[in-house]
């Protein structure tokens, strides 16, 4: 009896634990959405509780409790805000978002101080979630189809404005080449939107370059003391790994020398199938037209799209307008700016490649821990099925 007294404790202890931490966060979300023309129904509350739920847990692995100092408090604020916009459910199987911890430089009271951030992650199922709710003029998003090596695929025809709709003869046997996602629009128009498993290559070549961000490859201590010709030393073999990887295309995953620059979601075997085809679904899934209808919306959606910016827009927040600058006026003309390479500037800000748009981006110093979201890149073609096809 007194096992289950205590089991039962313990059950009453969790749920009021959470329970508090919902009272805490809910009327903020909900306050915020409101103002922002947003009413939050029963299914976005769900989300939002699914959310705090899997962050719990997230923080219980790393032994950080809620009321931990280093917490970023507003960032769990900020995800949550995305979650009830976008009505993301981390409970979904398959799971439509995913929370990783991350630890963060940041400058407080002119001293660096390390802060532990809960970032939040959109799965290939989140990103079909946000279609078909979101999806400008799109009625049903279909089962997306899996082609592998042996299967038998035939691409669409066209004959003027007419087209002959793809065919596909499942075996279940060899890789998968290629996605193919139909898409039924609300004038009836059926499209296909198809990816290419040789375009993930892209994505892995962005991939690479942002864990090459910070790499001296023994060249200095570390990159922000680097000199200049040190910084032209890094850079080049830089280029040369990008290179390499470029010409090996997804062979550079088998590639030893290569192996230390890629996470292991990449590289191990039980974890690289699926990983390639989330972005080939999401090199699909990301690049048709949505329409959010709410500005407040499009925007927490392109923060979650892109953490690098997130982050970025985070510190400008936070320091701005905290400092009184006295500027001198100076009678001296205004000289033409001499435009830099931003790949490779001796710049002493980090620079990242959005693993969607290939876009060069300036982000604060972090050190990763956990799993962290991907962003995915590659071409997607698009073929229209028109009525009475």
């Amino acid at each position: 009896m007194t096992n289950q007294n205590q089991v039962t404790e313990q059950k009453q202890t969790y749920s009021t634990g959470l329970t508090k931490i919902s009272n805490t966060f809910f009327p903020m979300i909900e306050e915020q959405l409101t103002g922002n023309g947003l009413q939050m129904d029963s299914y976005a509350k769900q989300c939002v509780m699914n959310a705090i739920s899997s962050i719990n847990a997230v923080l219980d692995s790393k032994n950080i409790g809620w009321n931990d100092e280093k917490l970023d408090k507003s960032n769990v604020t900020a995800n949550l805000l995305t979650i009830a916009s976008l009505k993301l459910n981390a409970a979904a199987n398959p799971r439509e978002v995913f929370f990783s911890i991350r630890n963060l430089k940041k400058k407080i009271d002119n001293k660096d101080v390390w802060i532990k951030q809960v970032e939040m992650g959109i799965e290939g199922d989140g990103n079909d979630a946000i279609l078909s709710n979101f999806g400008r003029g799109v009625k049903e998003v279909h089962q997306y189809w899996l082609v592998r090596s042996e299967d038998k695929f035939t691409y669409p025809r066209f004959k003027g404005l007419e087209m002959a709709p793809p065919e596909w003869e499942p075996t279940g046997r060899g890789e998968v080449v290629r996605v193919v996602y139909p898409i039924t629009k609300s004038s009836g128009q059926v499209d296909y939107h198809i990816a290419e498993r040789e375009d993930v290559a892209k994505n892995l070549i962005a991939h690479i370059n942002n864990n090459l961000m910070n790499e001296t490859f023994g060249i200095a201590k570390d990159r922000y003391n680097a000199s200049a010709d040190q910084k032209k030393q890094i850079d080049a073999k830089k280029r040369e790994i990008l290179k390499k990887v470029q010409e090996l295309g997804l062979k550079a995953l088998d590639d030893e020398d290569l192996q230390q620059y890629i996470s292991p979601a990449w590289k191990d075997p039980q974890s690289r199938e699926s990983m390639i085809i989330r972005k080939m679904r999401n090199n699909i899934v990301k690049k048709i037209p949505k329409d959010f209808g709410n500005a407040f919306v499009e925007m927490t959606y392109e923060q979650a799209e892109d953490e690098s910016f997130a982050r970025h827009m985070g510190e400008i927040r936070e320091n701005a307008n905290q400092e009184l600058l006295d500027i001198e006026q100076d009678d001296k003309p205004i000289s033409t700016p001499e435009y830099i390479d931003a790949e490779f500037s001796e710049s002493n800000e980090p620079t990242s490649v959005d693993e969607e748009t290939g876009e060069i981006m300036q982000e604060p110093v972090t050190e990763p821990v956990g799993a962290s979201s991907a962003h995915q890149g590659g071409q997607a073609n698009l073929f229209s099925e028109g009525p009475g096809f």
